[in-house]
């Protein structure tokens, strides 16, 4: 019996036989979008691949053949599920793929977030029928305190869960995040959602989300 199905995302059929899943007794299919399904980004044909700055904000995109370390950093940050090097081997792409798989399978597929309704598929934030145009990051920082509605995030929490960092960086990108994120909230009239805790990080204001919604196709 085949295993699970990934995307091929390349302008090229054929997959280098280290990054080929084939031989950990995946199914493949090539094409330009994944339709729902796990993928693996080719890195070298990217520039061709109009779309793919969309599919990797879904989240469940790994990128193979990506040498620079400052390009995968920057690919993670546009929301992608993970960023690898060319010597990466089918072995630990199987395992990188299936996790990322499974993570996205355990989440609800929305979440209410007061008025915002957050759509982890498009990883962006809903308004009147109208999108917030969240950056992944912003994204992930709602989502991440919807979950625990009036409930203290700490900073330590935050870059742990969003940026998966185990240490405090010398930066701070996380209150540029959370700046940002207001702003846009701001503009469609819910900038008070993401308050500042009394005793240092954040929360989603109290009292204004609902359950999340079951996923329907």
């Amino acid at each position: 019996m085949r295993g699970p199905t990934f995307v091929w995302l390349s302008t090229s059929p054929i997959v280098p036989i280290r990054w080929d899943l084939r031989l950990a007794d995946w199914s493949m299919t090539h094409a330009r979008e994944t339709g729902g399904l796990p993928g693996m980004l080719d890195w070298r044909a990217a520039s061709r691949l109009r779309d793919w700055r969309e599919l990797a904000a879904r989240g469940r995109i790994v990128a193979v053949g990506v040498d620079n370390a400052w390009e995968r950093a920057r690919l993670l940050d546009h929301g992608l599920g993970d960023a690898l090097d060319s010597q990466v081997a089918h072995v630990e792409l199987d395992a990188r793929l299936s996790r990322i798989d499974a993570q996205a399978a355990e989440l609800p597929r929305r979440i209410q977030a007061g008025p915002v309704l957050l759509d982890l598929f498009h990883r962006d934030g809903r308004l009147d029928g109208r999108w917030l145009g969240l950056h992944p990051r912003e994204f992930a920082l709602l989502w991440r305190l919807a979950e625990t509605p009036g409930q203290q995030v700490t900073r330590a929490q935050l870059l742990r869960d969003v940026w998966r960092l185990d240490h405090v960086p010398e930066t701070n990108s996380l209150e540029v995040h959370v700046s940002r994120l207001r702003a846009k909230l701001h503009v469609s009239r819910c900038g008070w959602l993401v308050e500042t805790h009394p005793q240092g990080g954040y929360r989603l204001a109290a009292d204004s989300v609902a359950p999340p919604l079951a996923y329907s196709a």
